[in-house]
């Protein structure tokens, strides 16, 4: 398989300068793409992370651990923020900051932390989000119940580029159904956007497992057109999917195992908007919603449920 058409990684494959993962749009892994990026890291009380200022907006937030300090200058005006974490990506959202291009910035704490960034042109205002006034919806009902955290849709974030959004999925749950495209810029339809993947899984709350168990899910992608785009993977934590164009979805959880995933989209349309196409032969599973209740397990927040 060429590099052209690798569209999934695992963990560690995107591993590089001090970041668990590092995708940068301006380096892909992959030829072709532009418009997205991730990264991943792990901080230590010895080991802080850089990003520098550059033409990528960004959304810095932690998937684990409780309290970490982002120094940031923009435009010569250095400042600085503290976002409150949470006990894993399984227990709420976390607070987090959108930081406009040409903005470096320092992160340290104790954790892990995700950044999404995608290239832009237009300079936005830097914005705090507290945890709790972080928008969460339930999308679905059933097994095809999900939780999303809203941290930079089009309507509760002012951004240049990126739509950015958190997924948890309860365990024998599905994400991603009907499966659906955004690869063609129809007005008011459907976007062309490029989306990345990041994936963790775990035992399902309140489950007590032996030490060997591996918490898993899996993904599917496939091609809408011409273009050759084939994805059909077991998920493990620390994962990446990429996807180009094409139909992608559903994400399924693994009985006993939660699935969370982290998604990035952009792409070149004139206008900021996440509109996306079913799949014809799908589309009837929304209506199957209207007789089902939401799955009574969600929303997941900071305490467990046992």
């Amino acid at each position: 398989m060429s590099s052209a058409d690798k569209w999934y990684f695992r963990h560690g494959e995107l591993s590089r300068d001090g970041w668990d993962v590092l995708l940068d749009p301006q380096s892909p892994p992959v030829a072709g793409w532009k418009y997205t990026g991730l990264r991943i890291g792990t901080l230590t009380e010895s080991k802080s992370l850089t990003l520098p200022a550059d033409t990528n907006e960004r959304i810095i937030f932690p998937l684990e651990g409780q309290e970490f300090l982002v120094e940031y200058t923009h435009d010569g005006n250095s400042s600085s923020q503290i976002l409150h974490g949470r006990t894993s990506v399984f227990h709420g959202p976390a607070d987090f900051i959108y930081l406009p291009i040409n903005t470096s910035a320092t992160i340290s704490g104790v954790g892990r932390i995700a950044v999404g960034q995608t290239p832009a042109t237009k300079v936005k205002a830097v914005r705090y989000v507290a945890k709790e006034d972080v928008s969460i919806s339930l999308r679905g009902a059933g097994r095809e119940t999900r939780q999303v955290h809203n941290l930079g849709m089009p309507e509760t974030l002012d951004a240049d580029r990126m739509i950015v959004c958190e997924v948890i999925v309860p365990a024998s749950n599905w994400s991603g159904s009907p499966s659906h495209k955004h690869d063609v810029y129809i007005p008011g339809k459907e976007s062309e956007l490029e989306e990345i993947y990041y994936f963790q899984s775990a035992v399902t709350r309140g489950a007590k497992t032996p030490p060997s168990s591996l918490p898993f899910g899996y993904f599917r992608g496939t091609s809408a057109d011409s273009r050759p785009y084939d994805v059909n993977e077991e998920v493990h934590s620390g994962d990446v999917a990429l996807v180009p164009y094409g139909w992608h979805g559903p994400a399924a959880a693994g009985p006993g195992y939660d699935l969370y995933f982290f998604n990035v989209m952009a792409g070149p349309d004139p206008d900021r908007a996440w509109n996306a196409t079913d799949h014809p032969d799908q589309v009837w599973i929304r209506d199957s919603w209207q007789s089902q209740q939401s799955d009574p397990r969600l929303p997941y927040g900071s305490t467990e449920r046992i």
